[in-house]
């Protein structure tokens, strides 16, 4: 018998568990204490819960946990860690501590299906969608890496920012549980606010994501037009701008004191000109908004450059005379290949795209 894993129920499932076991419903509280704030894992050790429950739960059910792979330490602070899941797979998590904050990047999908051409993380392909324990199981094991602060009212994590591997619209069964551990005052405490959930655009899901729950959210734009986004996000080809950017607004109407952060990567004469930047304004028109501008991260075999900083500052200086919010964000972990577009982790790869990645580089070395 498969040994069910608690970190993979939020409260309302622990509940239901307990309640499935004859036990009463606080029981679910008393569990979450010591998973989320005492970091006990043993149920022998939990000791406001009888011998008898203890032999029950060790019998029945279990708290797994990635395991860490290796830690790498980046110059600036930010801490990569490569985590091995129980069926082999890795996937990779990104912490970057800065003087206000602490923002952790947590990985939704072993790989990626998007494909999108810029990125790293999708040359690798896809093996599967992350269980609820393997996200939030990131969470619990880089605050114990970073250290349960004793005091409560200090946060090793103030932020989470679901921007790994994957794209988790595509996976929301299992993110919408995790997530709302993350928020809840006996999982990390995390504000809503202070979640950060980003896609490509998989504009189902953000309907959905709206209606069970709202976090703030993220948009990988890149491009101001379907032809140019069609090249970079071929998502953008079942759900075209008009499309997201409908969806986009249906979501705000639901949070109206949030606003959208829109992502964009900045490539050397691709998207960086100033035909863009007067079609980016266009298309956010109206919309409470804050940019993202990314200066691209190269990878092996990417046919892209990044933007001059020049260029960069050029964009950055038409959207904000426009109004809007924009920030030129600077790269973190990139000797370590931890930056934006960079993570990779190890897939089982169902798609076999990293073989085929892997063929045009050997066909590009030979010629």
């Amino acid at each position: 018998m498969d040994l069910q894993n608690l970190l993979d129920l939020d409260r309302d499932g622990l509940r239901e568990f307990f309640a499935g076991m004859g036990e009463r419903p606080y029981r679910a509280e008393q569990l979450m204490r010591w998973i989320y704030h005492e970091g006990v894992d043993d149920f022998a050790a939990m000791s406001n819960l009888s011998k008898a429950l203890r032999a029950r739960l060790a019998a029945t059910a279990g708290i797994r946990l990635p395991q860490i792979v290796l830690e790498q330490p980046a110059a600036d602070g930010t801490r990569k860690w490569l985590l091995r899941l129980a069926d082999g797979n890795c996937i990779e998590t990104v912490y970057i501590p800065e003087p206000a904050r602490a923002t952790l990047c947590v990985s939704s999908q072993v790989g990626c299906t998007l494909n999108c051409s810029f990125c790293s993380t999708a040359t690798q392909g896809f093996g599967r969608n992350l269980e609820t324990a393997e996200i939030i199981g990131q969470v619990v094991v880089a605050a114990r890496a970073i250290g349960l602060p004793a005091n409560r009212g200090e946060r090793a994590i103030t932020n989470v920012v679901l921007m790994g591997m994957g794209e988790p619209l595509l996976n929301l069964d299992r993110v919408l549980p995790a997530m709302r551990l993350m928020m809840d005052d006996l999982g990390f405490g995390i504000s809503r606010r202070r979640v950060t959930l980003s896609t490509a655009g998989v504009v189902p899901g953000l309907a959905r994501l709206g209606a069970e729950c709202p976090v703030s959210l993220a948009v990988s734009l890149h491009a101001p037009n379907d032809e140019l986004r069609d090249r970079l996000v071929p998502l953008n080809r079942k759900y075209p701008l008009r499309q997201l950017m409908a969806a986009c607004r249906a979501y705000l109407e639901q949070q109206p004191k949030h606003r959208i952060t829109w992502e964009y990567v900045m490539i050397d004469g691709v998207n960086d000109g100033p035909a863009q930047a007067r079609e980016l304004v266009a298309l956010l028109a109206g919309i409470p908004s804050k940019v993202n501008l990314i200066p691209f991260n190269p990878f092996p075999g990417s046919e892209y450059r990044r933007s001059p900083p020049e260029a960069i500052e050029r964009f950055r200086e038409h959207l904000v005379r426009a109004g809007l919010t924009t920030i030129v964000r600077r790269t973190r972990g990139d000797d370590i290949d931890a930056a934006c577009g960079q993570l990779v982790g190890r897939v089982r790869d169902r798609t076999r795209r990293q073989e085929r990645h892997l063929g045009r580089l050997r066909e590009v070395g030979a010629s």
